[in-house]
């Protein structure tokens, strides 16, 4: 022991004898991670035939909301394969040869599976419903401003149906002008896109009664409904005004601005149903 050391525990028990202490070998021990990335949900991007996914949604309501749009997309394949196929066959078969009519076969194939389709998703959607809030009656139907929004609601979904089945009316009677008529293939592109506004024609009518029972839902479909007549009115109004034609560029304005104002009044019956402020 050195002069002046004090015994302690840490003091050596013996000579090292010639030899080197050995030490463990160092570990390298990574730096702790700055925070911790939650996990997130798929991104989903327009052109992937999906909708983007409303994030306040639980994940019950997600699976459904995805399953919906699975449904969905074979629906529409059905329909839109399955419409052309089978009165564009049909035209054929009449017009120039039998052998048509097993283009018809095909596309009635088609439009069974879509058929299908649609009654899953109806299924999957009364699922939806049953977890979503707007799709109960109001918890503010007692009031008064509430039942006076729901019937205004009404009232403009009883317009988008008579909007709707005007533009498969208005579509139809065109087709002639177009020449649809005169061959297979433009007859079953005209009844596909005549079956469009027509079937929106008949999903807005459904929601009449649910809005006369002062519910949510019944406002929020018909504006989404309006939105897509609007676009197509849109259409019409710069056709005309390319082809300087005025009576279309002014149904297309009239119908722009009857969506336009039927969407604001439709988003503050909404609110109202809901028992908020406007």
């Amino acid at each position: 022991m050195y002069p002046g050391q004090q015994p302690g525990p840490y003091s050596p028990q013996g000579p090292y004898q010639g030899q080197q202490p050995s030490y463990p070998p160092l570990q390298q021990v990574p730096y702790p991670p700055q925070y911790q990335q939650q996990p997130q949900a798929p991104q989903q991007h327009l052109g992937e035939g999906e909708m983007r996914l409303d994030p306040h949604l639980t994940p019950d309501q997600r699976q459904l909301v995805l399953r919906i749009q699975q449904q969905a997309k074979t629906y529409a394949y059905g329909f839109v394969l399955g419409i052309p196929l089978t009165f564009g066959g049909a035209h054929y078969g009449v017009t120039r040869t039998p052998v048509g009519f097993a283009a018809t076969a095909v596309g009635l194939v088609a439009v069974a599976v879509g058929l299908f389709a649609m009654t899953r998703m109806r299924a999957l959607k009364q699922q939806l419903r049953l977890i979503t809030p707007d799709a109960w009656r109001s918890p503010a139907a007692h009031l008064p401003g509430a039942r006076k929004a729901a019937t205004l609601a009404a009232y403009l979904n009883g317009v988008l149906v008579l909007l709707s089945l005007g533009a498969a009316g208005y579509l139809l009677y065109k087709g002639a002008g177009w020449g649809a008529y005169g061959n297979s293939f433009g007859f079953g592109a005209l009844v596909l896109g005549a079956f469009i506004p027509f079937g929106m024609g008949i999903a807005a009518a459904t929601t009449i009664p649910q809005l006369l029972r002062v519910i949510p839902a019944g406002a929020k479909v018909g504006r989404s409904l309006y939105s897509i007549i609007m676009v197509l009115a849109t259409t019409v109004l710069v056709e005309g005004i390319k082809g300087k034609s005025p009576l279309p560029a002014l149904i297309g304005a009239v119908v722009v601005a009857v969506c336009l104002g039927a969407m604001t009044l439709l988003g503050r019956a909404t609110k109202r149903m809901r028992g908020e402020s406007v």
